[in-house]
């Protein structure tokens, strides 16, 4: 029993560091038995073990090959016990995904991705989910670069979406842009929120007044959804899965980059995650939804060597 732990795990280390590197083809049963000392039987049950962590694949009796997110799920069989704290931005997707993983991610309780961006900092969370666009028109980077600039800052991305006006049907008060939202009353996310930044962004360039909005504060996108579903507001701003869930119109009016940012101690504890993010059944759920572009899902950058 300890041997066959000890193959899964020498494997599953050099595959998960890129010594061994994805579709590249595994020795023989037996070359490997003769290469630990111990027998075929037991190294047959090693890879049998690997295979269904989804680290290697059989194609054949013969020909075992690592797997093409075989690092990824190296990490998630070496560290099944971490657990990744995240923290940041609220998204209906990130629940399906999130509820996929399990107790493999644990939600810390942050308002928005200024508080996630302050938690990860502060160490109470290891990866913030945030959808902050930088001056210089780049999204999410710049920011994970400054407040992780000793801890080799990486992104997951998680997706596309787009952020728009959510109106009764029919959008009877014949909204187009954030400069027909002045004399409106609008539901606006909490401060320090992805989305409030989002509508003061627009309302300024539209040459209007942020603190001149008229509405109440909502704590998540559903939130905003119901307050214009109940009447309470003309219209609010919002992704398009929320609309869609109330049966509210929707007017897309951006399209930003959603990512987790993180350090790189952290990326064992979010193997799960980002191996999630991969398979296609989640990449199915999400875009589902509606208004998600998962084509990078899961994609790992390294901003220390971008």
């Amino acid at each position: 029993m300890t041997r066959y732990r000890e193959i899964c795990t020498d494997l599953a280390e050099r595959i998960s560091a890129g010594d061994i590197a994805a579709g590249a083809e595994l020795p023989a049963v037996r070359e490997l038995a003769h290469r630990f000392g111990t027998t075929a039987t037991t190294v047959s049950r090693a890879q049998r073990t690997l295979v269904d962590a989804g680290v290697i694949v059989t194609a054949d009796r013969r020909r075992t090959r690592v797997a093409a997110a075989g690092a990824v799920a190296a990490r998630r069989f070496l560290h099944a016990e971490l657990v990744f704290r995240l923290a940041g931005s609220d998204d209906p997707a990130l629940d399906v995904v999130t509820r996929t993983v399990g107790q493999a991610v644990h939600s810390i309780g942050t308002d928005g991705s200024f508080d996630g961006l302050r938690a990860v900092s502060q160490g109470r969370a290891d990866g913030a989910a945030v959808h902050l666009m930088h001056h210089t028109g780049v999204y999410n980077a710049p920011f994970a670069r400054s407040v992780l600039r000793d801890r080799r800052p990486h992104l997951i991305h998680l997706w596309r979406r787009e952020q728009g006006l959510l109106v009764p049907p029919g959008n009877p008060r014949g909204l187009a842009t954030a400069a027909d939202l002045s004399p409106l009353r609008i539901a606006k996310r909490r401060p320090g929120t992805g989305t409030r930044i989002l509508l003061e962004r627009l309302l300024l360039a539209a040459g209007l007044d942020p603190d001149a909005l008229r509405g109440p504060e909502n704590g998540s996108h559903l939130e905003v959804a119901l307050s214009v579903a109940s009447g309470t507001v003309d219209a609010g701003l919002g992704v398009r899965s929320a609309a869609r869930d109330l049966d509210l119109d929707f007017l897309p009016l951006v399209t930003e980059d959603y990512d987790i940012v993180l350090g790189a101690a952290a990326l064992d504890a979010a193997a799960p995650l980002i191996a999630a993010l991969h398979e296609p059944a989640v990449r199915s759920a999400v875009s589902g939804l509606g208004g998600y572009d998962t084509t990078l899902s899961g994609e790992v950058s390294d901003l220390g060597t971008s």
